[in-house]
C-alpha cells in the first residue's frame, strides 16, 4: 500500500482530544470517500479513539498482562446488535466475534497464527503457504502490523474473527491493541480474507486500503501500543533536543524543574531534573542534549504497577486522553494547587498540565535517519531514503502560539508528513507550509516526515568478500566519505562493521588506509572517523584490504528448518543442479556448499539469512539536513510577542545503511512502473 503525502489539514479547536485529531496519511482520498456516504452514516461513525482491550504477550506466547474496558465493550455489543438486525437481508451471512476472549484463548490463537503465518509478523503477502481466511491471504503488507486472530478454532465461519489488532513488538513483548470500530468493517475484512484474487486492484470495489481509510482509530491504537511498549521495557525517553551552548548547572536545573510547574512548585516535591549529556565534536561549540524529564521506570522489564497507573490516568474508561508519560508522571508526583490554575480567559490544552516559569527560549532539532542500500552494480540502482522528525522544546511562559514557515519541501520531495495534535497547518503551497502550534510541556516531536535524500550518500563505494577456503575469506573496502559535501556539514564519526552471525571470527589480517580495526566473536569493526575528529570541508578516500579467518565450519542440519528452506527453493532446484555441474571456480563451489549448509534464520532478521553478505555503516553528520528540510530561526513568531531566543540544530544518523557484498547474493526491490 503506497502512502501518499498528507497535504490537507483542517483547523481544529484550541482544546482537541489527543488522538481524535490524528489524520490518516490517506486523508485526501478519505475526504473523497466521505462524499459518497450519507449524512446519517457519517454522523453514526465514532469521532474518537476508544480501546476495547489490550494484551501483552511474552516470547513464549503467554499473556503476562491484559486490560479490558467494560464501558467501551458495551458500546461494541450494542453496535453488534444493531448490525445484526440491519443485515437480516444480507445474502452472505457474516457474523463477528461479539465478545472478548479470555487470556488463554487469545494466547492459543496468537500461537496458532504464528505457526500458520511463519512468524510473529506473518508473510504480509500471499505465498504458497497462505491459507484462505488468513492475514497473508489478503496479500497486503499492512497485515504484518494489523492482524486478525481466530478465537475458538473449532468453530467454523467468520464468527470467531477478532480484528483489527494493532501489533507492536518491543523487546521480548508483543503488544496487541483492539480498538473500537463498527462491526461492518470486520465484515468487510472477513470478505477480503475469502476472496480468490489477490493484490490491491485500484478499481476494486473493496480492498484493505479502502477499509482502513475509514478507521482513524487504527492510528490511535498504534500510539497506545507504542506508549505501552516504552513503559513495559523501561524505555521512556523523550525526543532529544540539542542546544548550541551549555548553561550553568544551576540555570539548567532551574529551567528543567521550572518547566514542570509555575511559581509555588517548591512547596511540593519536585520531579527529578534530567541530566545533560555533553560532548565536544570538531568545532568550538559545545553540544548538550536536553534529555527527558522522566526518570527511568526501573530495571524490571515489566512493571505492572507503573503500567496500571499509566493506563488509568492516560486512557480512563478506554478513551486515550494524553499518552505522554512525562505529563502523567509529573501530575502523579506534584498534583495540583490553586497556583497551577491558568488565567480564566485561556483554555489550557490537555498536553500542558502545568505552565512554565523561567528564562524563555525556543529550541528546535531536525533529526534525520538515513537508510541506504548500496549495491555497486549496474543492474541494481542504489537506494537512499530519509526519515526525519522535528523535535521541539518550548520554554515559554503562559499559553503562547508559535508559528513559522517550513521551507525546502519541494527540494526534500516529502513523501509522508504528519504533525503533533497541537499543530495546525492553515497554509501550504509547493515549497512552503505555514505551521502554527500551541507547544506542550517538555520535549516533543512536532512533526515527522519521510523524504528522498537531496544530496549523495555520505559514504559510498563498494565492499567485496570472497571465500578462498571454507574457513578464510578475503575482503576489500574502497569508500569515499563526504564526497560533494560542503560546510557546514560535518561528519562526526563513521564506523563500518562486517557481521558474521553464523561464523566465529578467529583473527583478521589487514591494515586500513585510515582508522583502526578491532574484532569480536562474530564481527569485524573498522573505525574510520572517531568522535572528536570530525570530517568537514573535504572528502577522503578510505581503503581496507584484508583477510578474515573463521573457526572450522560445523555443519548444522536441522531437518525441520531445512525442509522449510528446501520447499521454498524447490522450483529452482533444476537450475541449481545445472549450475553446480558447470562450476569451475573454487570460490563458487565453496559458496554453494556453505549456503546449502546454512540454517535459515527467522525472517524478522533479513540481514542474517546468509553468513557474510553485507557490511553496515554507522555514522553521524551535523550542520544541515540531507533532505533539504529547514527552519529559519528569524522567521519564527511567538504570540503574544516575547523576547525568546530561537535555536536550531540538525543531525543525521545512519539507520540501516547497508553495503552489500558485490560478489555475493543480495536482495533488491523492483520499482513498479505505472
Amino acid at each position: 500500500m503506497q502512502i501518499q503525502t498528507v497535504t490537507r489539514f483542517q483547523k481544529r479547536t484550541r482544546l482537541p482530544t489527543l488522538l481524535g485529531t490524528f489524520v490518516f496519511s490517506h486523508c485526501q482520498s478519505f475526504s473523497l470517500s466521505l462524499q459518497a456516504k450519507t449524512k446519517s452514516e457519517i454522523q453514526s461513525m465514532p469521532n474518537d479513539c476508544s480501546i476495547r482491550a489490550l494484551w501483552i504477550l511474552n516470547n513464549l506466547d503467554a499473556v503476562v498482562f491484559s486490560r479490558r474496558f467494560p464501558v467501551v465493550e458495551k458500546r461494541w455489543l450494542a453496535a453488534c446488535q444493531t448490525e445484526s438486525h440491519s443485515s437480516d437481508d444480507d445474502p452472505v451471512k457474516y457474523t463477528v466475534f461479539s465478545s472478548l476472549p479470555s487470556d488463554s484463548e487469545l494466547a492459543a490463537a496468537f500461537s496458532e497464527r504464528r505457526r500458520r503465518e511463519g512468524s510473529v509478523r506473518g508473510f504480509g503477502i500471499r505465498v504458497i503457504q497462505s491459507r484462505e481466511g488468513s492475514d497473508s491471504w489478503v496479500d497486503d503488507p499492512i497485515t504484518r502490523h494489523i492482524i486478525g486472530l481466530y478465537i475458538n478454532k473449532e468453530e467454523e465461519g467468520e464468527n470467531n474473527l477478532l480484528w483489527p489488532l494493532a501489533l507492536h513488538i518491543k523487546g521480548p513483548y508483543c503488544i496487541l491493541i483492539l480498538p473500537l470500530l463498527e462491526p461492518r468493517y470486520v465484515k468487510a475484512y472477513a470478505r477480503l480474507c475469502k476472496r480468490s484474487d489477490c493484490g490491491n486492484a485500484v478499481m476494486a470495489d473493496e480492498y484493505l486500503s479502502s477499509v482502513l481509510l475509514d478507521l482513524p482509530s487504527i492510528t490511535g491504537a498504534f500510539m497506545v501500543a507504542h506508549a505501552i511498549g516504552d513503559i513495559v521495557t523501561g524505555d521512556v525517553v523523550e525526543p532529544e533536543v540539542v542546544v548550541s551552548s551549555s548553561p550553568s548547572v544551576g540555570g539548567l536545573l532551574d529551567s528543567l524543574t521550572g518547566s514542570i510547574g509555575i511559581s509555588g512548585i517548591s512547596s511540593r516535591a519536585k520531579p527529578v531534573a534530567a541530566p545533560v549529556a555533553s560532548s565536544t565534536p570538531s568545532g568550538t561549540a559545545v553540544i548538550g542534549a536536553l534529555a527527558s524529564d522522566v526518570p527511568k521506570i526501573g530495571s524490571r522489564l515489566l512493571d505492572k504497577d507503573a503500567l496500571r497507573s499509566f493506563i488509568s490516568s492516560a486512557m480512563p474508561f478506554g478513551t486515550p486522553l494524553d499518552l505522554s508519560y512525562s505529563n502523567i508522571f509529573s501530575i502523579k508526583v506534584n498534583g495540583f494547587s490553586a497556583l497551577d490554575m491558568p488565567p480564566q480567559d485561556l483554555k489550557q490544552p490537555v498536553w500542558k498540565p502545568y505552565l512554565y516559569k523561567g528564562k524563555q527560549r525556543l529550541l528546535f532539532t531536525i533529526h534525520e535517519t538515513l537508510h541506504a542500500a548500496m549495491y555497486d552494480r549496474d543492474e541494481t540502482p542504489d537506494s537512499l531514503s530519509v526519515s526525519g522528525q522535528i523535535n521541539c522544546r518550548a520554554e515559554l511562559e503562559g499559553l503562547p502560539d508559535v508559528a513559522f514557515p517550513l521551507t525546502g519541501l519541494s527540494t526534500a520531495k516529502i513523501e509522508v508528513l504528519s504533525f503533533h495534535p497541537c499543530a495546525q497547518v492553515p497554509e501550504q503551497n509547493v515549497d512552503k507550509h505555514a505551521l502554527m502550534f500551541s507547544p506542550p510541556l517538555g520535549n516533543f516531536v512536532l512533526m515527522r516526515y519521510q523524504a528522498t535524500c537531496s544530496l549523495g550518500p555520505p559514504v559510498k563505494g563498494f565492499y567485496q568478500l570472497s571465500m578462498v577456503s571454507e574457513d578464510e575469506g578475503a575482503f576489500l573496502f574502497k569508500l569515499h566519505l563526504m564526497e560533494g559535501y560542503q560546510s557546514p556539514l560535518t561528519m562526526e564519526f563513521c564506523n563500518v562493521t562486517m557481521p558474521f552471525p553464523r561464523r566465529r571470527v578467529l583473527s583478521f589480517d589487514g591494515t586500513p588506509s585510515i582508522g583502526t580495526v578491532s574484532f569480536a566473536e562474530h564481527s569485524v569493526e573498522w573505525k574510520i572517523i572517531t568522535s572528536g575528529r570530525g570530517l568537514s570541508r573535504k572528502s577522503i578516500e578510505a581503503t581496507f584490504p584484508g583477510t578474515v579467518r573463521f573457526a572450522p565450519w560445523q555443519t548444522q542440519r536441522l531437518n525441520s528448518l531445512r525442509s522449510v528452506f528446501e520447499s521454498a527453493t524447490d522450483e529452482d532446484s533444476d537450475n541449481e543442479t545445472e549450475n553446480t555441474n558447470n562450476m569451475v571456480n573454487i570460490e563458487e563451489l565453496l559458496m554453494e556448499k556453505m549456503s546449502k549448509d546454512l540454517t535459515p534464520v527467522d525472517l524478522e532478521e533479513p540481514f542474517s539469512w546468509h553468513a557474510y553478505n553485507y557490511a553496515k555503516v554507522s555514522s553521524k553528520v551535523v550542520g544541515a539536513s540531507l533532505s533539504g528540510m529547514s527552519i529559519h530561526p528569524k522567521s519564527v513568531s511567538i504570540y503574544p510577542a516575547v523576547k525568546a531566543p530561537v535555536e536550531l540544530s540538525t543531525q543525521v544518523t545512519s539507520g540501516d545503511y547497508i553495503l552489500w557484498n558485490t560478489l555475493g547474493k543480495c536482495p533488491s526491490a523492483i520499482t513498479a512502473k505505472v
